[in-house]
């Protein structure tokens, strides 16, 4: 009997403790949240001007001319060669990331292992697609010859990355 006693103690203050950390781990991913949806909407709204300057200032080309010898769809009047792909897979991170939000906004609110697997999946297609376009700001440094907004932009997919991973983790809290 003392033996089940001690064993019950044990469990009974595991079981507690594993509670506490549960609910630390909530304000922690509440501000991630917050804090990752802020960056994506700063990596939206600079994407969208340098979508709209490489729309406005592109190639301009009439029924009497021929395409340049080194045309690229994805072409994009400042930065360099990876440019155009780190804009527009930035984009789409920002996209998947701010709707990203809803589902976590939902599984905070409830907070339970019912809510937990849209808010992951979810989450981690944003954290996938902004690892892609992390990839093509990575190949954009290394290339050079960008303007501040890009640079921008490229410091703050690199913050996201971790942090966006960092959220993850903090709702993996969850075990009720």
């Amino acid at each position: 009997t003392k033996q089940k006693n001690i064993s019950y103690l044990l469990s009974h203050f595991t079981s507690k403790k594993k509670k506490m950390v549960e609910h630390q781990m909530k304000p922690v991913a509440s501000f991630l949240l917050v804090l990752n949806f802020c960056m994506y909407a700063i990596v939206l709204g600079i994407g969208a001007w340098s979508m709209n300057k490489a729309i406005n200032h592109g190639f301009l080309i009439g029924a009497d001319y021929s395409l340049p010898a080194h045309f690229s769809p994805i072409h994009f009047p400042m930065g360099n060669a990876a440019t155009g792909f780190f804009v527009t897979f930035a984009l789409i991170a920002g996209v998947a990331g701010a709707a990203s939000v809803i589902s976590g906004v939902s599984h905070l609110q409830s907070w339970t292992t019912t809510s937990l697997p849209a808010a992951v999946s979810a989450a981690t297609i944003a954290w996938s697609l902004t690892l892609l376009a992390m990839g093509f700001g990575c190949k954009e440094i290394e290339l050079g010859m960008r303007n501040a907004r890009l640079r921008t932009m490229e410091a703050f997919l690199i913050i996201l990355s971790a942090t966006q991973l960092l959220y993850i983790a903090a709702i993996y809290g969850v075990r009720k």
